[in-house]
């Protein structure tokens, strides 16, 4: 098997969220589903000395994250009917809307807050890779889209040579589920479960 997988570079991403716009369009998604989302981190203060002189130690990155087909996935683990699986020649993790129940122990499992019912049809709908490009040679349509080219997709031996294994905040340790997510971090970011590191747009992501 060939585990593919994501880079992200921080230092190129404006947050502009076109990656996001871009796989919404192509996945025609309704309204309240994103399968990549652009998280706005936020951290520091401004304070005044008693002397009147301001200082400031804030700072703001984005991250875009979309499913990290982790090696060790959560949302696998616990579905009861098989139905959240990775595929024996790419590793991706994908559904299988036939045996999905729309139990939603996969949403509930996932650290990254991937997996989504849609209780309109029924099954859990999450990034897929866009397993349907990769099988024709194409890149995910959130990486081609991306106009800083902050995003790149391929064989995790490839991407690890471009970024460490995603520990970054707002996410978990990468020890949780081992994601498949590659990350050159700019100087701002903060490491994973940092206690100064605050999603700004919580409504956009959740």
């Amino acid at each position: 098997m060939t585990q593919y997988g994501f880079y992200f570079d921080g230092t190129r991403c404006t947050g502009c969220k076109t990656c996001e716009m871009a796989c919404k369009d192509y996945k025609d998604l309704p309204m309240g589903f994103a399968f990549r989302k652009v998280y706005e981190v936020e951290y520091g203060a401004t304070t005044r000395d008693a002397e009147g002189i301001v200082s400031t130690t804030c700072a703001n990155y984005s991250l875009s994250l979309s499913c990290n087909h982790c090696d060790q996935p959560a949302c696998v683990e616990v579905c009861p009917t098989g139905a959240m699986h990775k595929d024996p020649d790419t590793g991706l993790v994908t559904v299988s809307q036939q045996r999905c129940v729309g139990c939603g122990y996969c949403h509930m499992a996932c650290p990254y807050n991937v997996p989504k019912v849609d209780r309109g049809r029924g099954f859990s709908t999450k990034c897929d890779g866009c397993a349907e490009r990769l099988t024709q040679g194409d890149l995910p349509v959130c990486v081609g889209a991306c106009p800083a080219r902050a995003l790149s997709f391929g064989p995790v031996d490839q991407m690890q040579k471009m970024g460490a294994r995603a520990s970054v905040s707002p996410l978990p340790v990468d020890s949780l589920t081992a994601p498949n997510l590659y990350v050159h971090a700019s100087d701002d970011f903060l490491p994973a479960e940092h206690p100064e590191g605050k999603v700004a747009n919580p409504l956009e992501v959740k």
